[in-house]
């Protein structure tokens, strides 16, 4: 959870501070958000951290591709393979 007194944070303190807070992410998990002249600007964090949210991202679209293809399942709207397969190749004029 973010700590607003801690993880929001001037850029000219950032870059005084740059191996302290440094260390705070990597302690806490938690990113920084930096302001410059008060408003949010940037929000740095961790490589590590980092890849842990494009990875959460990349589950939850694949849950919702498998959720949207259940419910196209669902009303029906399927084909058969061999249906798809020859309208691809007509499509892309793949003789086969």
């Amino acid at each position: 959870m973010l700590n607003l007194s801690r993880d929001i944070q001037s850029l000219s303190n950032f870059k005084r501070n740059t191996s302290q807070f440094t260390e705070q992410m990597k302690a806490t998990g938690q990113p920084i958000i930096l302001t410059v002249n008060g408003n949010a600007e940037l929000v740095i964090q961790t490589a590590e951290t980092y890849q842990k949210l494009l990875d959460k991202i990349e589950y939850l679209e694949t849950l919702a591709g498998i959720k949207s293809g259940l419910a196209d399942i669902e009303a029906g709207h399927t084909r058969y393979l061999s249906e798809f397969q020859n309208a691809m190749a007509e499509k892309h004029g793949i003789s086969g």
